[in-house]
């Protein structure tokens, strides 16, 4: 597998792309600059590599499910617990997720099988459920965005 080709997946939240190419992300959404994508961890182990978790907040990070934590580097990164797509995201260890749609419009699934270059379908097929939560941990406090 080639983690610069973009995969049209069903992640463990929304339909969504996601590969380790962040500026052909960046052309199919038409993204502006400004905006991140979040990075998707198979385990703790590779978010490690990605960011430093405060002490007092490890049990919390660990124990979260479906929750994107915006970190000190300004590295946003959820740790994926969801069986099909982890074994889908193991392959890689990171990739950038992103919805599978065009920046601010609702999502459209004839938008997402055209811009993909690989479609991955499981059983469960596509929704476009609710996105994360996403939470900025600082060594002192984390605060909810959304």
């Amino acid at each position: 597998m080639d983690g610069n080709l973009v995969y049209f997946i069903q992640t463990d939240t929304v339909a969504g792309f996601v590969s380790k190419n962040e500026e052909k992300l960046r052309k199919i959404k038409g993204r502006p600059l400004k905006k991140p994508f979040l990075l998707n961890a198979c385990d703790l182990n590779v978010l490690k590599d990605l960011a430093r978790v405060p002490k007092r907040f490890r049990k919390r990070v660990r124990r979260e499910k479906k929750s994107t934590f915006v970190y000190e580097n300004g590295k946003a990164v959820r740790v994926v617990f969801d069986e099909e797509f982890y074994r889908f995201l193991k392959r890689f260890g990171w990739l950038y997720s992103t919805s599978a749609n065009r920046s601010g419009e609702e999502f459209d699934i004839k938008f997402a099988l055209e811009k993909a270059d690989i479609i991955v379908r499981d059983k469960r097929g596509f929704s476009h459920s609710s996105p994360s939560r996403i939470y900025k941990i600082s060594n002192d406090r984390i605060k909810k965005l959304r």
